[in-house]
């Protein structure tokens, strides 16, 4: 059951990250934005992506926010389980 939790953690971490490079994709392709999947993914990573838009300017036209917003989801998803793992928890 425990390793239930640290699995849960992992795949829920790794569908955002995929959620995130697929806005990035979209962000090449003109779709229409009302469509439900491209508003649910726009919707969902918005509010992440939002945080590192105001730290990191784009340079040009090139948004590279995404790129620390990989990183920090990545820091965040092994700090919580290292520290679920260090509880004792798995």
């Amino acid at each position: 059951m425990n390793i239930g939790i640290i699995t849960f953690i992992n795949v829920a971490f790794e569908v955002y990250t995929w959620l995130i490079f697929i806005r990035i994709i979209l962000s090449w392709v003109r779709l229409n934005p009302y469509q439900p999947l491209v508003k649910f993914i726009y919707e969902t990573t918005e509010p992440f992506l939002g945080l590192f838009r105001r730290i990191i300017p784009p340079i040009g036209v090139v948004d590279i926010s995404p790129i620390a917003a990989f990183f920090a989801l990545e820091l965040v998803r092994r700090l919580l389980t290292n520290i679920l793992l260090s509880l004792g928890i798995f």
